[in-house]
């Protein structure tokens, strides 16, 4: 048999695993919404790595010229590449 000394530590062992077990949960779930946000970021952030040419044309270009010229450009070629697109 075993000892009611053993039995007691066994029982206080099982209970702090599952506290223990709890607060992981409550960690990770306070955690995901910043690290989704994060994996965002990465994602940007292994694609300026990727192409640093591309990243520093853009970059040069929104300083130049402007986002709002930029973006009326990129609407415009997306416009044409379509119509092109079809013929």
């Amino acid at each position: 048999m075993t000892d009611p000394h053993q039995q007691s530590l066994e029982m206080r062992r099982h209970e702090l695993v599952a506290r223990s077990r709890a607060q992981r949960a409550a960690l990770i779930a306070g955690v995901m919404p910043v690290a989704e946000k994060l994996s965002t970021v990465d994602r940007a952030v292994a694609s300026v790595r990727r192409y640093p040419v591309v990243s520093a044309l853009l970059a040069g270009g929104v300083v130049l010229f402007g986002s709002r010229k930029l973006f009326d450009w990129a609407a415009r070629g997306i416009t044409l590449y379509t119509l092109l697109k079809k013929l």
